[in-house]
């Protein structure tokens, strides 16, 4: 092996270890990521089908993040000490908020600010991309 393909091996090990480019730019496959049980969201209720998976860990995105919901048949409550935008990429997706329901739909744009108490419900099946400020949606207090 000469220098250059010694140099390019050791290039492609260490982008593989730290997980990507220095520039922090990435591309996601969305259409191809699935849930599996693993993403289970806990809500309380074990007959709830909530499924999320974030798209880039706090180390690649510290600032904001994303990921994928799939929810089948079920409504839970929720409270937000974060922000969040939803974006519906297949289904219907209802946020239910001070007796008024929120819909949208494939291509539309759900946004909840911080601090609301909402119920999210799905009747049949949806996915939607989640984009949340902060990263660390999960461990915001009021």
């Amino acid at each position: 092996m000469d220098t250059k393909g010694l140099e390019a091996l050791v290039r492609q090990i260490i982008l593989e270890t730290l997980g990507g480019p220095s520039h922090g730019v990435r591309a996601v496959p969305v259409p191809a990521l699935s849930v599996a049980e693993e993403h289970r969201m806990d809500t309380g209720n074990p007959a709830h089908r909530v499924y999320t998976r974030d798209l880039f860990s706090l180390e690649q995105s510290p600032r904001l993040g994303a990921g994928i919901m799939e929810m089948t048949d079920t409504t839970f409550p929720w409270t937000l000490n974060y922000d969040e935008m939803d974006y519906v990429v297949s289904g219907r997706l209802e946020v239910l908020i001070g007796g008024e329901k929120i819909s949208a739909g494939p291509g539309e744009v759900l946004f909840i600010p911080k601090g609301s108490s909402i119920e999210f419900s799905v009747t049949g099946h949806a996915r939607f991309l989640y984009f949340v400020y902060p990263a660390d949606w999960q461990n915001q207090k009021e």
